[in-house]
């Protein structure tokens, strides 16, 4: 990363700044200006997110809004009602008072002296939505947004589940809210009401996975905020940002194909990361993009943008598998329109335990026997073990969290490969999995795999896609299966950019369970797969001559980092574990950022996350996940305080059970940790065929 100190406008910045909401309420605000923004007005670009931007998110934005500011841009850093320094509760993501309250926001940044009336949205994750929906709500003064890991479909592509299935990213990201909306204010910003504040949020929040765990199909609960609902209610463009180690990459290629506004996606090897900061690498001159996308929409200059293609992705050389990368090697491709004409749907047929080609054109070295492509009914079911090296959900780089060699899954899957490539293949988009399935119980789920296969065998995860075929032809009305009859079912891919070298081959791998990334269903299924009546489909792309002149991002760079000092280094872990002695199996992460102070305000702060997976053999009732936060926040001896999380989810075969427990702690030197807040939640929840 190169450090930018010499930028076109001196900036200033406004440590806190309280915005009134309509109701009363009032949100807290970092600022970036031009030290001339109230003579010569500028356009405002908005972070509007609930992770603390006094202390949490502070490092990220140093690098970012400084950079984007001093380029000659109002940057302003806005913690959602009930987070960070703001009033009010937080209960939830993404509901109506989250939206009524950007566009307050946005009305105020928009009437303010320095800005000349031009408003633009920008974030990653929970930012990306919001300022994805918000382009959907249309306020006058939002004239263009930046969407980085975001989705258009808060059900079908969201860290919650996916295909039907439950995501444990849903207890993970709840784990994740749990800690951020049970911490206090600062006082240094809201004063003696801290406390008073604090004691609003610990009694007002609640626990957001019981919400979650009541919408199991997509309901009224997901739609609302769901871009995917009326994509014509987006007027103004759109850049959208993803990686394809992270879980979001999948609604960019619905964006690009539905939104008629100007748009723009790029996809990179990154995981949870903005561009600049991606992981695994490489890293691209990102904030220079952004600077682009402003200027060109906030400020009317030609930067070329409109002439640029619609699409630029990152080309996926073939790798040996690894749970992390440093660099994920390739090369940018790029695409005019979305869909493209230059991607061909190509069908791979399944056999007994092979894929062959449907077209007649050779892609691959031998020629499996034809008789190999008449129908056989192959059986399936699978151990829990399946999926205990799939990684996480969504890649955040932290910890070894990417699929590890899928040798060690694919023992208890159905296998189906090609012979080897005799030339290269690239495939660059949405591919499917088309299959004639029955089942032997009501509800059942399957996970299919694409790999990379070396030639020495190792086998690198291209792509994946997961199933609870109750939800075969509608996740809104999902019906059990009649055990015994087959179905046609469609089991759709993620997104990718692969190229497969000559001599490797493509294996299709198909099992019935992929713990801990989806929880089980709730008995053992055993599925019956017809191979002559099944197909693996891919989006298959040429490589053309224009890939080779496309214009250089450029490197990363950014403004100075925070000025910050480690008090105690961390430590992370991503461990696998099998007691054959109880026949448990567990995945434990460790995701400990150790203690650290921020010199120029003084706060020194403690975040400690850790998160237990397991089962006993093959018992779907055994499954267990466990979740702990610490977070201690001090700044001298009038503010010491620590708030821990502790959530357990388990399940029978008609119920989900939690168990939750929140503490809160008021440290002192002579009194020791007196405890200021405690409550237990336990919930029953109806599993709702999943």
């Amino acid at each position: 990363m190169r450090t930018v100190t010499d930028l076109p406008h001196d900036i200033e910045t406004v440590e806190n700044v309280f915005i009134p909401l309509r109701d009363g309420q009032q949100v807290a605000a970092r600022m970036w200006l031009p030290v001339d923004a109230d003579a010569h007005p500028v356009p405002a670009v908005l972070e509007y997110i609930p992770y603390r931007k006094r202390d949490s998110t502070r490092g990220r934005d140093a690098l970012n809004h400084p950079y984007i500011a001093g380029h000659g841009y109002a940057c302003v850093r806005v913690d959602l009602r009930g987070s960070g320094d703001s009033d009010g509760i937080l209960v939830d993501e993404y509901r109506e008072q989250e939206h009524r309250d950007a566009e307050d926001v946005i009305e105020w940044l928009a009437e303010q002296p320095w800005c000349d009336g031009n408003v633009g949205m920008m974030g990653i994750s929970w930012g990306g939505f919001n300022a994805l929906q918000m382009a959907a709500f249309s306020p006058p003064a939002l004239k263009a947004v930046i969407s980085a890991s975001s989705t258009d479909d808060l059900y079908v592509d969201n860290m919650h589940y996916m295909g039907g299935c439950l995501l444990a990213d849903n207890l993970s990201e709840a784990t994740v809210m749990f800690a951020f909306n049970s911490l206090p204010p600062d006082p240094a910003v809201v004063g003696d009401r801290w406390r008073s504040m604090w004691q609003e949020r610990l009694e007002g929040s609640g626990l957001w996975l019981d919400t979650w765990l009541r919408h199991q199909r997509r309901d009224d609960y997901w739609k609302p905020a769901s871009v995917c609902e009326d994509y014509s209610r987006v007027n103004c463009p759109v850049m959208a940002v993803g990686g394809w180690a992270d879980g979001y990459t999948n609604a960019i290629f619905r964006l690009l194909d539905n939104l008629d506004v100007p748009r723009k996606g790029l996809i990179g090897p990154w995981g949870h990361k903005y561009p600049h900061l991606g992981v695994p690498g490489p890293a691209i001159g990102f904030l220079q993009e952004v600077v682009r996308w402003w200027d060109h929409w906030l400020k009317g200059i030609d930067t070329g943008i409109d002439d640029e293609p619609m699409l630029r992705a990152w080309m996926q050389d073939s790798v040996p598998p690894s749970a992390s990368y440093e660099d994920r090697p390739g090369h940018w491709v790029s695409e005019p329109s979305w869909p493209s004409p230059g991607v061909e749907d190509r069908e791979y047929r399944l056999t007994a335990h092979h894929l062959i080609p449907a077209t007649g054109k050779k892609h691959h070295a031998g020629s499996p026997d034809p008789a190999e492509a008449a129908d056989r009914e192959l059986g399936l079911q699978s151990p829990l073990s399946v999926g205990m090296f799939a990684g996480k959900w969504a890649s955040y780089s932290a910890v070894p969290d990417l699929p590890y060699d899928q040798r060690e899954e694919d023992g208890g899957a159905l296998v189906f490969e090609t012979e080897p490539l005799a030339e290269p293949l690239d495939i660059l988009g949405l591919g499917r999995v088309c299959l004639e399935v029955s089942s032997d119980k009501p509800v059942a789920q399957l996970a299919v795999r694409l790999s990379d296969v070396a030639p020495n065998g190792e086998a690198t995860r291209v792509t994946y896609g997961v199933l609870n075929l109750t939800h075969r032809d509608s996740s809104e009305d999902p019906t059990p299966l009649e055990p015994g009859r087959p179905y046609s079912v469609e089991v759709p891919l993620n997104g990718v950019a692969q190229s497969f070298a000559a001599g490797h081959r493509l294996r299709l791998s198909i099992s019935t369970s992929y713990w801990p990334l989806i929880w089980p269903a709730p008995e053992p299924a055993a599925v019956t797969i017809a191979t002559g009546r099944s197909s693996l489909f891919l989006p298959v792309r040429e490589p053309r001559d224009d890939d080779e002149h496309l214009r250089e991002l450029g490197p990363p760079e950014a403004t100075a980092e925070a000025d910050t000092t480690v008090r105690e280094t961390g430590k992370h872990s991503w461990r696998v574990t099998r007691d054959l002695a109880t026949d448990v199996s567990t995945l434990a992460v460790v995701n400990d950022q150790g203690t650290f102070k921020i010199e120029d305000t003084g706060t020194v702060i403690h975040r400690d996350t850790r998160e237990w997976y397991s089962f006993r053999w093959n018992d779907v009732n055994s499954v267990r996940g466990e979740t702990r936060t610490v977070r201690r926040f001090e700044n001298g001896s009038d503010w010491r305080v620590e708030v821990a999380t502790r959530t357990v989810l388990t399940s029978t075969p008609t119920h989900f059970i939690v168990n939750a427990q929140l503490d809160a702690y008021e440290l002192d030197e002579q009194q020791g940790h007196p405890r200021v807040f405690s409550e237990n939640w336990e919930r029953h929840i109806e599993r709702d065929l999943v």
